[in-house]
């Protein structure tokens, strides 16, 4: 009865062996130096919780930043004139929060969304609360960025436009302000 009850008990977790580990191992891969797939082998299973977006080659916008943007162009101020400082941080899953150095009470805070549109080249769309010293509502704004991250992964430049909306969704300003803008990486150091 021993042997009967080894031979059962093997036999049984043989059979679940093979039931657990069989689905698993379609998420393996049998995988060259370079991270791909060899012919006939299983494609590797992502457990990613975000885009793809998120893949190591595209973290390079990601993280904290020292921005000012300066006007160039602008029909109302003068060129040179720098127009915010901010702190902002690029987040992985592509949205973004910046600091200005606006007064709180006028809104200091923009939120957004970004994308990569090229190698080091990104786009961002964030909207500003604008408000009167008052405490009185202007309406949003729409602060949008064209941005190129220098080899070294630790500055930015590129440009910006403003354009500041009512509460109706009617353009207060009909010139945006537009202009350039450069980041500088903040680290842990």
């Amino acid at each position: 009865m021993t042997m009967s009850r080894i031979a059962l008990s093997a036999g049984l977790g043989a059979a679940l062996l093979v039931a657990v580990c069989t689905p698993a191992a379609a998420g393996c891969a049998d995988l060259d130096v370079k991270g791909t797939a060899k012919p006939g082998a299983y494609l590797p299973v992502s457990l990613r919780l975000s885009p793809d977006r998120n893949s190591d080659d595209d973290q390079g916008i990601v993280g904290f930043w020292r921005v000012t943007f300066v006007s160039k162009g602008s029909l109302y101020i003068p060129d040179d004139t720098v127009v915010d400082t901010a702190y902002v941080q690029w987040h992985s899953d592509g949205t973004e929060i910046m600091n200005s150095s606006r007064p709180p009470s006028t809104g200091s805070f923009c939120l957004g969304v970004w994308e990569k549109t090229g190698p080091t080249t990104y786009r961002l769309n964030h909207v500003a609360l604008s408000w009167n010293p008052d405490g009185t509502p202007i309406g949003p704004a729409s602060v949008r960025e064209k941005v190129t991250l220098n080899r070294g992964g630790n500055v930015y430049t590129g440009t910006f436009t403003i354009v500041q909306y009512d509460l109706d969704g009617n353009v207060l300003i009909p010139t945006p302000i537009v202009g350039v803008l450069e980041g500088k990486r903040i680290t842990a150091d």
